[in-house]
């Protein structure tokens, strides 16, 4: 399940036009300067007439699928390598290396393969491969935080080349998700730590370098048994700054970009480079803020209620996001089948937050009703977008201090629940209903999982429950439903927004399909011009 990352938060209308307007200038004077000073240096090279250069952010963490869990990981692990299933247009799960699967019962699932499937070095893929990839993990062989999913599988049997057994502890439904695209590659059988340096797997790129902190290239595998990439070759070039990547892009020296570090102001300017491309739909990202419900403030449900009616999206989204964010009201994104947006919603109204401020016995005095501190990282970005939720705070008598740390610092602070109130992302990791178990279900306090709130609700944990070991989607769905209304009402986060996918491409691109996860499997059908 993909972490999170650094959230971007809000400012009331008057101040968000006033004050956008200001960091814009600064922006794109910024940009102006340094674009101007690399017009004037030594510029990088274009790309290779076969190569597509992608900028990413950051190096992979890991790219042995057992164990990298960051996205950029994750994310080229997909090209790299192959999962049983697939996922749908809906976030449900479809045919992958598994070209059918059945559940005879609540306890077993059978897996059957397809035929004719080769690793990059030549050898056969067959059962005893998947059942190597996840006992490797089940017996301690790999140490890996991708274990948990994987707790209720009791043992899994490989009867015939082709047919892959997964047998249960007890009923587990998001087994398939967990099973699906980007959750787990198959490996080699006997495979160990060495696929951490030269991961070897059967999908439709083949690895071929990675350099800490500057590239990872892989090619195309002309052998593979779906359909093969028109693109020879990727290089994924690490650049950590939305300005660079900007000139980059703009200089023709890279070619790609998707959800980037690049400002909403930056997109703007870009958009009108006739050299670029600029696309967006939809996404699936979350921005939410966390409450810490063992803070005596904070752990009254009128409280936190009061702070949703106070923070007014509409501006954040037009002003600081230029549109490219649409407000939520789960943790699920609409596009999954689980999805149930008929829920309590918190339309900004500062009135109803100081009425319910007042039941809760916090009068204003001297216009400040209590302090509470949020913390959050140092990326520009969300600390103007924090400052524009200060200001609509003040507006209801909610005196907002901030605290601004390094991104390690500050995500250390948050797992060990060391706050009371923070932001972040959710990337991958909630387009899943098995999400509502990792975060909002009481034995998944920290170390066990990421209730690092400590919400408890046992209602919530009752419905979680069947809805884990109930199979059957349209007998889940009504579960998921009442556990989407309660969270609601009870307000563990405050569900901010869903950022769109937005991917900015050099022309000599072509056929990009984007997906709502914002992954990279449009490299499977993306080509270049002659």
């Amino acid at each position: 399940m993909r972490e999170h990352r650094a959230l971007d938060c809000g400012r009331q209308t008057s101040n968000v036009r006033r004050r956008t307007s200001g960091v814009r200038r600064r922006l794109l004077q910024s940009f102006v300067l340094l674009l101007l000073c690399a017009l004037f240096s030594s510029c990088s090279k274009k790309p290779p007439a076969d190569t597509l250069v992608m900028i990413i952010e950051s190096s992979p963490t890991n790219l042995d699928p057992r164990v990298g869990v960051d996205a950029f990981s994750e994310r080229i692990d997909t090209l790299i390598f192959d999962d049983l299933l697939t996922r749908s247009d809906n976030l449900g799960v479809a045919p992958g290396l598994a070209e059918s699967w059945d559940v005879p019962d609540p306890l077993t699932y059978v897996f059957h393969l397809h035929h004719g499937v080769k690793f990059h070095d030549g050898r056969p893929l067959t059962s005893r491969d998947v059942k190597w990839t996840f006992e490797s993990l089940l017996q301690h062989i790999i140490r890996s935080t991708k274990t948990g999913p994987y707790r209720f599988v009791d043992h899994i049997d490989a009867p015939d080349d082709y047919t892959v057994v997964f047998h249960m502890k007890e009923p587990d439904a998001s087994l398939l998700w967990n099973v699906s695209d980007g959750a787990m590659g198959i490996v080699p059988q006997g495979a160990r730590d060495e696929m951490t340096q030269h991961p070897i797997g059967s999908g439709p790129f083949k690895f071929v370098s990675a350099e800490t902190d500057r590239e990872v290239i892989v090619e195309r595998n002309n052998d593979y048994w779906g359909e093969k990439p028109k693109l020879p070759r990727v290089r994924f070039a690490v650049v950590p700054d939305g300005t660079t990547e900007a000139l980059e892009l703009r200089k023709g020296s890279c070619d790609l970009s998707i959800n980037s570090y690049i400002t909403p102001d930056m997109i703007v300017t870009l958009s009108r480079d006739p050299d670029l491309v600029v696309e967006s739909s939809p996404g699936t990202r979350l921005a939410y803020l966390g409450f810490n419900l063992r803070d005596p403030i904070l752990k009254d449900v009128r409280v936190r209620q009061a702070i949703a009616y106070a923070l007014d999206r509409k501006p954040m989204i037009e002003y600081l996001w230029r549109g490219e964010a649409r407000p939520a009201r789960s943790v699920l994104p609409p596009q999954s089948w689980a999805y149930d947006g008929d829920v309590p919603a918190y339309d900004h109204d500062p009135a109803k937050a100081m009425q319910l401020l007042d039941a809760a016995g916090y009068p204003a005095v001297n216009g400040v009703r209590f302090h509470i501190t949020m913390k959050t990282s140092t990326d520009e970005n969300t600390r103007l977008m924090v400052a524009v939720m200060q200001q609509q705070l003040r507006e209801v008598g909610i005196a907002l201090d901030i605290r601004s740390f390094e991104f390690a610092t500050f995500f250390s602070d948050v797992t060990h629940g060391a706050f009371q109130l923070y932001g972040l992302r959710w990337i991958g990791g909630n387009e899943d209903p098995d999400i509502f178990e990792h975060v909002f279900h009481s034995s998944q306090f920290p170390p066990n999982g990421a209730n690092r709130g400590y919400y408890l609700n046992s209602e919530v944990d009752s419905l979680i429950d069947q809805a884990r070991r109930e199979v059957d989607p349209r007998l889940r769905k009504p579960l998921y439903d009442q556990v989407q209304r309660i969270l609601a009402r009870d307000l563990p986060y405050i569900n901010l927004w869903y950022l769109d996918n937005v991917l900015v491409h050099t022309r000599r691109v072509r056929n990009i399909q984007l997906n709502p996860a914002g992954n990279y499997d449009f490299l499977r059908t993306a080509d270049l011009a002659p």
